[in-house]
């Protein structure tokens, strides 16, 4: 294996250093911030397994979860009674829910799944990847945002959310006017 010198380390470093700004940069593009500082949430249009349409402009005033989840993916497996927990708890307060199922995850995997464990929220199938693209190019399972009532990224979770702190965001934000 040939040797390296130390300024061609140096450079290789600073090269992924760069390419990473740059990934983390076009994540980014999709999600522009307002004057408070957080996010604004993608305006999309989500289409629940009984065919019915939400849409972001329908959910503004509420707060609500966008959860990234897959059949196949054991954490998301593992979450989703705190989920149902969580979306019982808040939903006659105002919380609203989309679960939203991977590309890659067979249809009717999912309503199996769904069917199976009566979950109570919408669930939409991302069949073009579109639902991900829009948040950012979202890869990684569960990956769940918390969205204000004017339609802001309050949190953005990767992998298993801190249920206690997510509850206690969503207690503080329902009761803001």
């Amino acid at each position: 294996m040939p040797s390296r010198s130390p300024s061609m380390l140096s450079a290789n470093k600073t090269l992924i250093i760069i390419l990473l700004a740059i990934l983390v940069g076009a994540g980014a593009l999709f999600l522009t911030k307002d004057s408070s500082g957080r996010q604004a949430a993608p305006d999309l249009t989500y289409v629940n397994l009984k065919g019915e349409k939400i849409t972001s402009t329908s959910l503004r005033g509420k707060v609500y979860m966008v959860n990234f989840w897959a059949t196949s993916c054991t954490t998301c497996v593992a979450e989703m009674p705190e989920m149902i927990g969580t979306y019982d708890k808040f939903h006659s307060k105002g919380l609203e829910f989309v679960a939203v199922a991977m590309r890659y995850d067979p249809p009717n995997y999912v309503i199996n799944f769904t069917e199976t464990r009566a979950l109570p929220f919408h669930v939409a199938l991302d069949v073009e990847g579109k639902l991900a693209e829009a948040f950012g190019d979202v890869k990684l399972t569960p990956t769940t945002f918390l969205i204000d009532k004017q339609g802001r990224i309050i949190k953005r979770y990767v992998g298993k959310p801190s249920f206690d702190e997510l509850e206690e965001i969503i207690g503080k934000e329902l009761s803001a006017s």
